[in-house]
């Protein structure tokens, strides 16, 4: 069973315990608990590998391949769904922490979801498409350094991409990021104006 699928029900059951107790959109919890789950146990896994672990680890195991990249990412922007609803309930300090919290995760499930595929495009064959401008093999979290970067700046900052096969993905990544950062910063301001009326 994957990593996904697994927080997927972990987070299926952390709503229902939730919901039961907190006045929180179970759908938020849900998204919460699964965001938790997926990018906590993937950096925990990752973050440790050497080069030569990272490389067999990337060609045998990559949450976007088959679709589930794709339910990572929508699943994300259906959090902003939550914001918007936030917009209007401003009052529920919980609904208010709980979006922030969906935010957070949101974002950091899709640049986690990227630097794995980053990954498994550069270890794919041929080997390449991304100067780290240093001697030694990239480790998972040298791609996460790239995945963060472009959702940071929605760039490449001291990294080069070479080949459509690494540009491809980073091009998406950036307007996926941009997107995202843009409507969050629009609703997050307008929930802090709603906050001070």
């Amino acid at each position: 069973m994957s990593r996904l699928a697994i927080s997927v029900a972990v987070g299926l059951i952390a709503a229902t315990v939730l919901w039961a107790g907190w006045r929180v959109d179970w759908r938020m919890s849900a998204w919460i608990a699964t965001a938790a789950m997926f990018v906590g146990w993937t950096w925990a896994t990752l973050g440790p590998m050497n080069a030569a672990l990272t490389r067999q680890h990337a060609r045998r195991e990559d949450p976007t391949h088959g679709g589930t990249g794709i339910v990572v990412v929508v699943a994300a922007l259906a959090s902003l769904s939550s914001v918007i609803g936030v917009l209007f309930h401003h009052q529920d300090h919980a609904l208010v922490l709980g979006t922030i919290a969906g935010i957070v995760l949101s974002w950091a499930a899709i640049h986690t979801m990227f630097a794995t595929h980053y990954a498994r495009v550069y270890y794919g064959d041929p080997i390449g498409g991304i100067d780290f401008h240093q001697s030694e093999p990239p480790v998972y979290t040298d791609f996460a350094y790239v995945a963060f970067t472009v959702g940071m700046s929605f760039a490449i900052s001291d990294t080069d991409l070479s080949g459509s096969r690494m540009r491809r993905p980073a091009l998406v990544h950036a307007l996926l990021s941009y997107l995202f950062g843009t409507v969050i910063v629009a609703l997050f301001i307008n929930l802090i104006a709603g906050l001070s009326s």
